[in-house]
């Protein structure tokens, strides 16, 4: 393995070891800690460049020692479960008051006493042979996103929703058919992180439509399997998250752009399908097997400027990990 690989390399171990463990309830991770934490990331990224140039075996050391050590610090500081961000004039302070004095963390609280919010959603939306293109926009952080499944409506999401509450609108953008689903707005409430009630949304989609597909998001898990669906236009920007994309046959031309922190990101690609990469990615990793070099961080499947229908995929991120797979 090349020594600049290396830290990326075992970020990536790490984070995949934290989700499985964490999914299997061998640990339990707050995802409040990421966000506390978060400087971390600057001495990872600090130590890095320090000895980047540096090729001695005690270097590389040096560097997998402070990458495990910061990912011990997010993984057992225990002091953030019952934590709430406050918000009051303006000032961000912290207190670690279970306010109903019970074990289960369900509710907030705000001026007009405890509020709960613990529960599930349904939304969606009829289809009509009129809607040839619709655009499904999703923003929100600390949640699980799953698209695999087709529905005879055009959109249909049910969601789990902890301390924070999901909203749906909708409209129509020059004939486009727009859904939005994010979280409400909890500007000068409080907010709690537990990694035990984790928002969710599972989603399911038309497959008539052309869509184009925006997902903002921050500490999440995506599992998108849009083999079965039109896409025209993908776009992820996340933080520190997991993201599991599987496609189908690209349209003429099907863009998609990956901007990421601290994250994992694996893309299926079908193996006949023509694809091109760019790549802007830092301290990032990246592997794409199949994929022909052309320098400059631009990568193609073998034939790719003579086929009909293309696929293009940029990614940018920072100390995230980039596979595309051909399946």
């Amino acid at each position: 393995m090349k020594s600049n690989k290396i830290m990326p390399g075992v970020i990536l171990v790490l984070l995949g070891a934290l989700f499985l463990l964490h999914n299997y309830n061998v640990i339990n991770f707050h995802w409040g800690n990421v966000f506390t934490l978060w400087p971390v990331f600057l001495i990872m990224g600090g130590v890095n460049l320090v000895l980047a140039n540096n090729r001695e075996a005690w270097a590389t050391a040096v560097k997998v020692a402070v990458v495990v050590g910061c990912f011990c610090l997010l993984v057992f500081v225990p002091n953030h479960r019952n934590y709430f961000w406050n918000h009051h004039n303006g000032n961000w302070n912290f207190s670690d008051h279970d306010f109903d004095n019970d074990d289960d963390d369900d509710d907030t609280t705000s001026s007009r006493g405890v509020i709960k919010v613990e529960g599930a959603s349904t939304y969606s939306e009829p289809y009509a042979a009129a809607i040839k293109t619709a655009r499904l926009n999703i923003s929100g952080g600390a949640s699980e996103y799953t698209i695999k499944d087709t529905t005879g409506e055009l959109f249909n999401a049910v969601t789990k929703e902890f301390y924070n509450k999901y909203e749906y609108t909708h409209s129509l953008d020059s004939g486009t058919f727009v859904a939005n689903l994010k979280m409400r707005d909890q500007k000068g409430k409080d907010f709690h992180w537990d990694s035990d009630k984790m928002n969710s949304a599972v989603i399911k989609l038309n497959t008539a439509p052309e869509w184009d597909i925006n997902i903002k998001t921050g500490a999440s898990a995506l599992d998108f399997d849009l083999t079965k669906f039109k896409i025209k236009n993908l776009t992820i920007n996340g933080g520190a998250a997991s993201f599991e994309v599987k496609m189908g046959q690209p349209l003429a031309t099907t863009n998609i752009e990956v901007n990421t922190g601290v994250s994992g990101v694996t893309i299926q690609i079908p193996k006949d399908a023509a694809c091109s990469i760019v790549t802007s990615s830092g301290l990032s990793s990246n592997d794409f097997e199949g994929f022909t070099d052309n320098g400059n961080n631009h990568y193609e499947t073998p034939g790719f400027a003579a086929a009909k229908n293309k696929m293009y995929i940029k990614l940018k991120g920072g100390l995230s990990g980039f596979e595309v797979k051909r399946y």
